[in-house]
């Protein structure tokens, strides 16, 4: 009788143990695990640098992301702008697609061997310096070809710069490419104004929301559009009530070294 009290009084202090010292711990463990698994988002603006009016994008609230396309009339500028309130900047390369749309300047082709790829990337980066990568443009027909699109990569690779698919087409072989390269990368999983409309625009944000919260990682793209840029002034403050933060693209790719990112410090 005298083993079994003293058995009771055993395990009743060491429960006293659990529920004094061992379960906070463990709360403090489970509530860092999922601060640390916070959902974030990487909004990409595409598209700038023809109109003046993109400037307006630059007043967009929170760690929105820059695709400048190269060799624009107000691309350089915009992109400086951007760069000097520490946003993340890429630059937004033409590629060859399926319907044949004229491309721009710092366009790659199909008709392109590696030197010239090479070549129009490294234009590109020299009007733009600081980009720390790039995304494409279309790109429907490239995008799927090895060759143009292992070129692309091996580039990117040797000068630290990442990659983000735009998706463009299904069977988009870049990524698969970026990844054998080394080469971080990304893809796009959210178009948020392929209508101009407040009602679809919006549609769109809670589905960046729903995907947030499930998946804690999503790139969305959208354009600055004078109705996007007015439905976003409101809907990127959002985010905050629903625990989402809003980052630089380069914080999506904990593999892109610090030391690899071209930003310019001011």
């Amino acid at each position: 009788m005298k083993k079994l009290t003293c058995y009771s009084e055993h395990k009743k202090t060491i429960v006293i143990l659990i529920v004094r010292y061992i379960f906070p711990l463990l709360l403090l463990l489970f509530t860092n695990v999922a601060f640390a698994q916070q959902a974030k988002v990487a909004i990409i603006i595409d598209d700038i640098g023809y109109r003046k009016t993109d400037n307006a994008s630059l007043n967009l609230p929170g760690a929105v992301t820059y695709a400048i396309l190269p060799h624009t009339p107000f691309g350089k500028k915009l992109a400086e702008l951007a760069n000097a309130k520490h946003k993340d900047v890429i630059l937004h390369i033409p590629m060859e697609a399926e319907n044949g749309k004229t491309l721009g300047p710092g366009a790659l082709t199909v008709e392109m061997d590696e030197a010239s790829i090479r070549s129009s990337l490294a234009d590109s980066f020299a009007e733009i310096p600081f980009a720390i990568g790039i995304n494409n443009h279309m790109g429907s027909k490239l995008t799927k070809l090895y060759s143009p699109m292992a070129w692309t990569m091996r580039f990117l690779k040797d000068n630290g710069l990442i990659f983000i698919d735009s998706v463009t087409t299904e069977n988009s072989k870049a990524r698969k490419l970026a990844r054998h390269f080394g080469v971080p990368n990304l893809s796009r999983h959210l178009f948020l104004d392929n209508e101009l409309s407040q009602a679809y625009i919006s549609g769109q944000f809670a589905q960046l929301i729903n995907q947030a919260k499930k998946y804690k990682r999503v790139v969305a793209i959208a354009h600055p559009h004078p109705e996007t840029m007015t439905a976003l002034q409101y809907l990127i403050p959002q985010l905050a009530e629903h625990d989402i933060q809003l980052v630089g693209i380069s914080k999506l790719l904990p593999q892109f070294s610090a030391d690899n990112q071209k930003r310019v410090s001011e």
